[in-house]
């Protein structure tokens, strides 16, 4: 196989994708970029040398495939937020190859690393997928398995499967272009996500603990776990379970720290960050504000 570096067009949008892009530039030859005008700057930070165009739609993305020659077989896909059409991934000899952060076909759609620890997984991974004009369905080139300990956060989780997806590509798309890698169908039971809201952030006590402790872990980063303490808003910025003391709602101070009773067992909270003030951990935000915590 030529050592020679193999060309691409990169799709992609958002602090995912710049991270990306800056490692498949070291293995690549990336040809253009094509991003949304609001991650433009990202995009050119993590590849100062290739052309990008920008687009908002998907008539946008067909208008610039069809204005453009691009000479590469391959195009390389990484959280676009776009709907790439048929024609679009048929302009490429070899299609558009997605790098998909679940193990396919569980966890398809928007946001899979958020709903790996909300659904309390044991693990995830990355698929490479040829995409196709349906929600992740595409047949998969690789994949790799990427074990959970039930203490991750979404960004610390974002973190390793953007280097196990790099990886990936590194490894895999040489191979496809060459060949000597086939697709095959997937297989197995679909699940799927969605787009998280800063509804979602709001804390029910009334959820069990362990839900809510992933909750906590999942929406590190965005939209962020909220809740009313007594007087203060906060955000939980980590927590742990304890057996249930009372009501689900109700705080009490265990171990130097703030508990609060969920509808199962309740939580411990290590660390919170009040409206407006940095993180601290429990014992310093008893300090400051057990006076206005009914406690």
């Amino acid at each position: 196989m030529s050592s020679e570096k193999k060309s691409l067009v990169f799709f992609g949008s958002g602090p995912v994708a710049a991270a990306s892009l800056a490692k498949l530039r070291d293995s690549f030859l990336i040809e253009a970029i094509i991003t949304k005008a609001t991650t433009e700057q990202e995009m050119r930070t993590a590849c100062p040398d290739a052309p990008i165009y920008l687009v908002s739609t998907k008539s946008d993305v067909d208008l610039i495939t069809a204005e453009h020659s691009f000479q590469s077989k391959l195009g390389v896909l990484i959280d676009f937020g776009i709907i790439v059409s048929q024609k679009v991934i048929d302009s490429f000899p070899k299609g558009i190859v997605n790098s998909h952060f679940s193990l396919l076909p569980e966890l398809r759609g928007a946001d899979p690393i958020s709903f790996a620890i909300l659904e309390g997984h044991e693990k995830t991974g990355v698929s490479l997928m040829l995409l196709v004009e349906a929600m992740d369905e595409g047949p998969l080139l690789a994949a790799h398995e990427v074990s959970l300990n039930g203490s991750e956060t979404t960004p610390e989780l974002t973190d390793t499967l953007i280097n196990v997806s790099y990886e990936l590509l590194r490894k895999n798309l040489p191979l496809y272009l060459s060949g000597d890698l086939e697709a095959q169908n997937q297989s197995g039971t679909a699940s799927y996500t969605r787009k998280l809201t800063k509804a979602d952030g709001k804390i029910d006590w009334s959820k069990p603990a362990t839900q809510i402790e992933r909750e906590i872990r999942a929406y590190t980063g965005w939209p962020k776990s909220t809740a009313h303490l007594g007087e203060i808003e906060c955000v939980v910025l980590a927590a742990k379970v304890v057996p249930n003391q009372g009501a689900s709602g109700t705080l009490f101070i265990q171990e130097k720290q703030l508990g609060v009773n969920c509808g199962h067992a309740a939580l411990l909270l290590s660390q919170l960050k009040p409206a407006g003030k940095k993180a601290m951990d429990s014992q310093a935000f008893l300090a400051g504000y057990r006076n206005k915590l009914g406690l």
